[in-house]
């Protein structure tokens, strides 16, 4: 059975306020994509990778990995104007009939072979794996200016890669858009499918904002 990969980085970087997209920015020396595609790859050299790039960063990245002489085996597709149909146009370019498919945010390049051995094991056993990690801070319910004290361990901060059967995630992406679609996770859920939630790695960030690249540098170092 096969096992693949769908990186996801469509994103223009606004919340960054950088004029280069996130996934291009650098962490030393190198690009944060690159930092994910070498993770991964390190994990299984035998990873079918798709990477789904923005229209207008899919040659821009073709030139910056040609210059850096990254010779991973990797799909370009063009991604959508949603995640959710990037991820599709993603999903339709692999032409496996069976095996896992793990879909994972560019920008998280710290993710761990534990949690990368976890969601695609137990996802031949489950069918899907999630993979995600406690709330330590206090959290509040805010609702129309008044506010509640909520229970943290009732809820969990979501990561990728997210993985699944791959003729499950075809079926769940055959549906149209719905805004409730947050991540790959609530699209397979909308078909009744239980989620199947496994241990992440705090270190998973997401880079986001400039502190979340500061804190990535640090990390890498370790």
């Amino acid at each position: 059975m096969n096992n693949h990969l769908i990186i996801v980085a469509g994103g223009t970087g606004t919340r960054m306020g950088t004029e280069l997209p996130k996934q291009f920015l650098e962490i030393q020396k190198k690009p944060i994509l690159l930092h994910t595609l070498e993770r991964f790859h390190s994990f299984d050299p035998n990873l079918q990778i798709v990477i789904v790039l923005h229209p207008d960063y899919a040659d821009y990245w073709r030139d910056l990995a040609a210059t850096l002489g990254v010779t991973i085996p990797h799909t370009i597709v063009k991604g959508g104007q949603t995640r959710f149909d990037s991820v599709r146009n993603g999903l339709l370019s692999i032409t496996s009939e069976d095996g896992v498919v793990g879909i994972h945010d560019a920008v998280r390049p710290l993710v761990s072979v534990k949690t990368f051995e976890t969601c695609f094991n137990d996802t031949r056993i489950y069918g899907n794996a999630i993979p995600v990690v406690p709330i330590n801070d206090s959290i509040r319910y805010v609702d129309e200016g008044k506010n509640q004290i909520a229970d943290r361990s009732k809820f969990r901060l979501v990561q990728t890669p997210q993985c699944f059967e791959l003729s499950l995630l075809r079926k769940a992406f055959e549906q149209p858009y719905h805004p409730s679609f947050t991540d790959d996770a609530s699209v397979v859920e909308s078909l009744g499918v239980s989620l199947h939630l496994v241990e992440g790695n705090r270190e998973n960030i997401k880079i986001t904002t400039p502190e979340d690249l500061r804190l990535a540098e640090v990390l890498l170092n370790f």
